[in-house]
């Protein structure tokens, strides 16, 4: 479709709409929708109307939906992004969110591994892009607490690969939990691939939406050598329930460069573990 206009409401003027039915549509429209109120801090409904090409009755509709779901709050006339998530959306979802620079930051942490290291894969969808690049090498040692990762590694037929057990969480596929945090503690690994819902810089924290997955996160930091966050712009911008660890506790961040924007002004030591993908 064209270019957004402000103001523009998409049921006037005669243009073509787009099919506003079926749970794949909803689902890519209520992610455009996140985005664009990422971008924007607030947006009216008239505006959503106009940018995503459908009528203002499904964007009221799809702001119910993610306001009970724990993603938006819904204000007079339009919605705002949560400065604090306690839900995020399903493993299925998030693979289409902010996939090109998911890739990228995948590949970028992929290489920050040498060759007959041990590695740890937290469960979620940017480090799944990174278990895709690693997958092709040889010599490599995996220790994965994620399903859909486990299901990347075998499929490609790495040579070692460990799966803790643990209670399985659907949202990110993950085995997580008291067994799980045992299981991990078990190993010594030479780089983690952590997951996160968010990086606050304001608080100086990584944090995620449940705290059912905390306690394993924790548990992986203490076995590695070098802890490393993968994480879209989108997570700088918020803060997320549970909180993972201090930013102390890691030693680099990969990010995309769209981050750049999300930063300001931050301390030099803390800059100095942001690599851009």
């Amino acid at each position: 479709m064209s270019g957004w206009h402000p103001g523009t409401n998409a049921n006037q003027g005669g243009g073509p709409q787009m099919p506003e039915q079926g749970p794949g549509l909803a689902t890519s429209r209520q992610s455009r929708l996140l985005d664009r109120l990422e971008a924007c801090s607030y947006a009216p409904v008239l505006d959503l109307s106009a940018f995503l090409g459908v009528s203002e009755a499904t964007v009221r509709r799809d702001l119910v939906d993610l306001e009970a779901r724990g993603l938006i709050r819904r204000t007079h006339g339009g919605a705002m992004p949560l400065a604090q998530i306690t839900r995020d959306f399903p493993n299925s979802e998030r693979l289409t969110r902010h996939a090109a620079d998911k890739a990228r930051i995948g590949k970028a942490a992929a290489d920050l591994v040498a060759d007959g290291d041990a590695v740890f894969l937290d469960a979620g969808t940017t480090v799944l892009q990174v278990a895709s690049q690693l997958s092709r090498r040889t010599g490599l040692t995996f220790v994965t607490n994620g399903t859909d990762i486990a299901a990347c590694l075998a499929g490609a037929g790495v040579e070692r690969l460990y799966v803790t057990g643990g209670e399985y969480h659907d949202m990110n596929r993950s085995l997580s939990g008291p067994l799980a945090a045992a299981t991990i503690r078990r190993f010594n690994v030479d780089r983690l691939f952590l997951s996160v819902s968010a990086v606050d810089l304001g608080r100086g924290q990584i944090a995620i939406s449940d705290p059912a997955l905390a306690e394993a996160q924790r548990a992986m930091i203490e076995i590695a050598q070098e802890v490393i966050v993968v994480a879209d712009h989108s997570k700088f911008t918020r803060s997320a329930l549970a909180v993972i660890a201090p930013l102390e506790a890691v030693d680099r961040i990969v990010t995309d460069t769209a981050c750049r924007d999300c930063l300001g002004t931050i301390p030099d030591a803390l800059a100095r573990k942001i690599i851009f993908a």
